[in-house]
């Protein structure tokens, strides 16, 4: 499986995309932490996602920002060609998933801590 990049990561331990990170790591997904500040999360720093950084063998995007917050990068989310976006609860975004279905993108309403503590991720 590919990389899951957490779009909304913080460096705060107590956050959903933190925990994400850290069931990601335990169950030895490779995973690349992204959002708007600045730190580390389980030693991997937080790429900006203003930046736009180039990432290959995108397997899965998991969102933790909202759909107002979603909309200056949907090409951007797009461009990076995740097999499946997971849209975590209070991120789900209508329009974002109708982009991405028609461009080949899975699309879930789902909550990745779930998925993962329930092995179907």
């Amino acid at each position: 499986m590919g990389k899951t990049v957490i779009i909304g990561s913080v460096p705060k331990p107590h956050r959903y995309a933190y925990q994400a990170a850290t069931m990601l790591s335990d169950n030895d997904f490779e995973f690349v932490p992204m959002g708007i500040q600045e730190g580390q999360v389980l030693g991997h720093e937080i790429l900006n996602v203003n930046d736009k950084p180039n990432i290959t063998d995108v397997d899965t995007i998991t969102l933790y920002i909202n759909p107002i917050r979603q909309k200056m990068w949907y090409d951007y989310m797009i461009s990076l060609k995740p097999k499946r976006i997971i849209f975590n609860p209070g991120t789900e975004n209508q329009e974002f998933k109708s982009m991405a279905k028609k461009s080949g993108i899975e699309c879930l309403e789902a909550c990745t801590l779930v998925m993962l503590s329930t092995g179907v991720y």
